[in-house]
């Protein structure tokens, strides 16, 4: 377990710290939902657009808070606990990041976009369930810091990005041709940095501080985090 920071007298807002981040995820797959029900469900953005962007502030005060509650105990515990809580520091700003990522698919959508036909429907479909169900996986191997559930989940990321990858390059060449062509390739490029950031807050569970992260890179430029490269993708 890489996080496990001193719970001498500090039980208690540990546990508020803990128990914030599991608010943040739930109510970014909240905000993820929303915004592809408008994207590629169908539903008038007009009927999400201010339940998203309430949802996004809760995020980001969450985020405060959990800044702040670091803050307090840092100034309790010392140095002790830095490591810990610079971890911490960084991978709140990747929960919150998915939020922001979501407002930018909902964005498409309130230009009169709606991703729900073509060859890509089926897809972003299959899409639209596997992400919202991943940030709930995260949140909990983020919980209980499941080394090996995060490595696999890793090797999913990493196949999930490279597929992102692959689609927004036949679609700016041309191979798949679509009359939304563009607001497809950006939700394949918005789809990759949530689960870039996802798998960012997963490295927290595997690896030291200062290897966090390096997620959103390729696999080779990577640390190591026990998955050969070559079994990565």
């Amino acid at each position: 377990m890489i996080l496990g920071l001193s719970r001498r007298d500090d039980g208690a807002r540990l546990e508020r710290i803990e128990a914030t981040f599991q608010r943040m995820f739930t109510d970014d797959r909240h905000a993820f939902d929303l915004a592809m029900s408008a994207l590629v469900g169908g539903a008038d953005p007009s009927s999400v657009g201010n339940d998203l962007r309430t949802t996004d502030a809760k995020v980001n005060e969450a985020e405060r808070e959990i800044r702040r509650e670091l803050v307090v105990h840092a100034s309790v515990h010392g140095g002790f606990d830095t490591p810990e809580i610079l971890v911490y520091m960084s991978i709140v700003k990747d929960v919150e990041r998915i939020g922001d990522y979501a407002k930018n698919l909902y964005d498409i959508a309130a230009d009169g976009v709606v991703l729900n036909q073509g060859e890509l429907k089926d897809e972003m479909l299959t899409l639209r369930s596997s992400i919202s169900n991943m940030i709930s996986e995260v949140a909990e191997v983020f919980h209980q810091r499941e080394g090996e559930r995060a490595r696999e989940l890793f090797r999913t990321g990493d196949k999930l990005q490279d597929d992102f990858d692959e689609r927004v390059s036949q679609l700016v060449t041309g191979r798949v041709q679509d009359p939304h062509a563009v607001a497809y390739a950006l939700t394949y490029r918005y789809l990759k940095r949530i689960v870039a950031h996802l798998m960012n807050v997963l490295s927290a569970v595997v690896m030291p501080l200062d290897r966090l992260d390096y997620f959103d890179a390729d696999p080779e430029d990577r640390p190591d985090v026990g998955i050969p490269p070559d079994e990565q993708r």
